[in-house]
């Protein structure tokens, strides 16, 4: 998304014409720009030992158009907080390595090492105790994501093949550009030493795992014993070739590659059992229909030659796949408009929710080596994000940092869950954005902002405007209505399945179902109602527009339309 310092185009909605003011806040309200900056912490990490966490805080470098990263470091016990990287350019994918002693993370700084590619990410290493970092790489191409060996002596990481001499020479003649399906390349793994304690110590070359044209590498994790890594592959890395993921291993010593998963996929995020004797794994089953049917997790022999077992068939919802303990296998998943933290005992494919209370939506979640402590993020009902950590059997919803203090000095919408019937008897929830200062007896203008995917959802929690300045739009005087229409993520399988085949239809009356729902209840202005949205958002407006009188003003942000 482009920065920029102009007032954005997209408020003339709510201020002029039938959408002026009609109210005003009593602070003001976020400028565009202050959201823009707002800070928000993403991927904790907790340390082994379960008192301190690393996570990445953004950053809006309005010079050079783009939002950063740093990583910043908190102390468990005392709560307090410091960088860990400067603010130069990125650093992303923080990672300790068992032992506590090393923290590993991909930057694209300026490289230390002589021939480092500019701007492209690399693999360093900072002592967790501080000090400066060391690069370790100096790949051709980025570096994508990375795990450290058990015994802290190396890491795995993965990135795309350098440009084979054919392509530097047809830009050399002809100028740079790319051809559609045929100028990609594959991603594979490497391995590097770690250096010991002496961090004068000459860094070791990495040494390539996996090669060929037959695969493309994506997620990856280490046995337990170190001396293999299971990892998905598709045939190319091009997005319409991810239903021919399947589950590898490949043996460190010996680079032999076996196949442990040959079923219609896709299948991704390999997890070993802590003995090393199963896989764990996310999969589609093999279904056409994997954009709306649930995401199971599966567990096949880590010596391959048995067929797979599902676990969670009997649970209503993607289940991503985060760790495999000695007390079960952990995976989170959407509750409506909320998250959480489940197990699963692989034996007895029982499951149980961790994290509390209900109304929490909780993840990225990361844990203490003896899986006893479990960092994460969390948010509720109109507040903002923060990083917190809790044990992980009695749990407790503690904040490590205090991100909603950049909110103390402004005005920030109320936001409620509502629920109502679309057309076909369907339930629909939606959230709905109030000025504070709400009052039932006034006739409100009403935007309905429509989420993409169509398995995106609108929480009530508070973060900062990306897509459409909404607390501007509440500074006006409008109401905002987010609906998550049929195919939202978070309701079940049959509620993704809602708009098979009725696509624009059935969620077209989840929504003016939802506005008539608002005006009925006596607080918005018919004559005032204008919609917008992004994505699958996008071509719903744009279904609108040809099936309804109502709306005063459409926007279509990234539809497909004709």
């Amino acid at each position: 998304m482009a920065l920029s310092k102009r007032t954005s185009l997209i408020l003339w909605l709510a201020s002029t014409g039938p959408f002026a003011c009609i109210c005003s806040a009593v602070t003001p309200a976020l400028s565009i720009d202050q959201s823009l900056e707002l800070k928000v912490p993403t991927d904790p990490q907790c340390s082994p030992d379960g008192r301190m966490v690393i996570y990445e805080q953004s950053r809006t470098n309005w010079a050079d158009n783009a939002f950063e990263t740093d990583l910043w470091i908190v102390d468990v016990a005392s709560g307090a907080s410091h960088p860990l990287t400067a603010p130069l350019k990125s650093s992303s994918n923080a990672a300790w390595s068992p032992d506590g002693k090393w923290i590993a993370f991909l930057s694209d700084r300026p490289g230390q090492l002589t021939g480092s590619p500019a701007e492209k990410k690399q693999l360093y290493i900072i002592q967790a105790t501080g000090g400066e970092a060391r690069q370790l790489t100096k790949s051709e191409t980025c570096i994508a994501s990375l795990e450290w060996a058990p015994d802290s002596r190396a890491l795995a990481f993965s990135a795309e093949d350098p440009e084979p001499k054919m392509l530097k020479e047809r830009k050399e003649k002809y100028g740079d550009y790319f051809i559609v399906h045929g100028d990609y390349r594959m991603v594979h793994l490497w391995t590097v030493a770690v250096p010991a304690e002496a961090t004068t110590q000459p860094m070791a070359e990495p040494k390539r795992v996996t090669e060929g044209d037959t695969f493309s590498v994506g997620e990856f994790s280490y046995s337990p014993d170190g001396k293999k890594i299971a990892f998905n592959a598709q045939r190319d890395p091009e997005l319409r070739s991810a239903i021919t993921s399947d589950i590898y291993v490949v043996d460190l010593s010996t680079k032999e590659v076996k196949k442990l998963v040959d079923t219609p996929g896709p299948d991704v995020n390999p997890k070993w059992s802590p003995d090393g004797k199963e896989v764990a794994y996310q999969t589609s089953l093999g279904t056409p229909f994997r954009s709306y049917t649930n995401k199971v997790i599966a567990v096949v022999s880590s010596a391959g030659g048995t067929p797979p077992v599902v676990l969670t068939q009997s649970f209503d919802e993607d289940a991503r796949l985060v760790a495999w303990g000695p007390d079960g296998i952990y995976f989170a998943a959407a509750q409506k408009t909320y998250a959480h933290l489940f197990r699963l005992n692989p034996k007895t494919k029982a499951v149980e929710q961790l994290s509390s209370p209900s109304n929490v939506v909780a993840n990225a979640f990361s844990f203490s080596k003896d899986f006893q402590k479990v960092a994460y993020r969390s948010a509720r009902d109109n507040t903002f994000v923060e990083v917190c950590i809790s044990s992980v059997n009695t749990w407790k919803d503690a904040p490590l940092t205090h991100f909603s203090d950049q909110l103390k000095a402004v005005a920030v919408s109320h936001r409620e869950l509502l629920q109502w019937k679309s057309s076909d008897g369907a339930s629909i929830e939606g959230v709905l954005y109030k000025p504070t200062d709400f009052t039932s007896t006034k006739k409100y203008p009403l935007l309905v902002v429509i989420h993409g995917g169509p398995t995106g959802v609108d929480q009530a929690i508070t973060a900062p405007d990306r897509y459409y300045p909404i607390e501007r739009f509440i500074e006006k005087g409008a109401l905002v209505l987010r609906p998550n229409y049929r195919g939202s993520a978070g309701y079940g399988e049959k509620f993704r399945a809602l708009n098979v085949r009725n696509l624009g239809v059935g969620d077209y009356a989840d929504v003016i179902s939802g506005v008539d729902a608002l005006i009925s209840a006596g607080y918005v202005d018919p004559a005032r109602v204008g919609v917008m949205g992004w994505s699958q958002g996008g071509y719903i407006s744009a279904f609108i527009s040809a099936s309804s009188d109502r709306f005063k003003a459409i926007s279509v942000g990234a539809g497909i339309s004709d």
